[in-house]
């Protein structure tokens, strides 16, 4: 089943004193459930601004974005900001954890805004995901305690813990060693393996991109397919 589709994107900006610049031109892309998808891009190619689209965070200039059959482009902001915290997790290189809260606090906060789960059911649901990527003794720790591997692990329970049916990161590994990342992107394939949900990976580093089924490259705002990482896989 198709989750994501867009059709002929393109974002273009306005700079004071400037002609229009475009960002995105013409990006075609399709998702469906459970996909493994990564975009390689340099810096400056548009990756920032395509994973604002694909997290509805933005809306294109030009062309179509239909998320689960919705035409994205045609909702107010209230509503994509409803169906992004529903169906949507993100990961990101810099963890964003709350510093003054434990691990548990961290991932429960995206349950703050589901409704109907009292206050010690969002902790059995945060407590759960915690332990479900191998943090289950860890649930008091302040994140100054914790080492960048397992600081990501908490980001990515975080992300997981609504059951999003997709999951977008953006250069998840960027701030850890090699090794580290590489166990990281194992485990968010395992648990979005487990969940059914569609993991899309942008990033430059082509070590984490091939760890994708489908793979594609942005250069320059045009996406296009990555045929040297597609000849890897075969």
């Amino acid at each position: 089943m198709t989750l994501l589709e867009l059709r002929g994107v393109t974002r273009v900006v306005q700079i004071p004193d400037a002609p229009p610049l475009t960002i995105l031109d013409g990006v075609d892309l399709e998702v469906h459930e459970g996909d493994r998808v990564s975009i390689v891009g340099r810096s400056g190619s548009g990756k920032s601004t395509l994973l604002n689209l694909l997290g509805l965070l933005d809306k294109p200039t030009s062309g179509s974005l239909v998320f689960d059959g919705r035409p994205a482009e045609r909702l107010g902001s209230g509503a994509r900001d409803r169906l992004r915290g529903a169906q949507i997790g993100f990961v990101f290189q810099q963890f964003n954890l709350l510093p003054g809260r434990t691990a548990l606090e961290n991932v429960t906060t995206p349950l703050l805004y589901a409704s109907g789960r009292s206050f010690w059911r969002r902790r059995e649901i945060a407590a759960a995901m915690l332990e479900r990527v191998g943090l289950g003794d860890r649930l008091d720790a302040m994140p100054a305690k914790l080492s960048g591997g397992e600081q990501q692990r908490v980001a990515i329970a975080r992300s997981l813990v609504r059951g999003p049916r997709l999951i977008l990161a953006d250069e998840p590994t960027g701030a850890l060693d090699v090794e580290t990342g590489t166990s990281v992107m194992s485990l968010l394939d395992e648990v979005a393996t487990s969940t059914g949900a569609a993991l899309v990976t942008i990033t430059h580093d082509r070590a984490i991109a091939r760890l994708a089924t489908t793979h594609h490259r942005l250069d320059h705002g045009v996406l296009t397919p990555d045929h040297e990482l597609e000849a890897a896989d075969v």
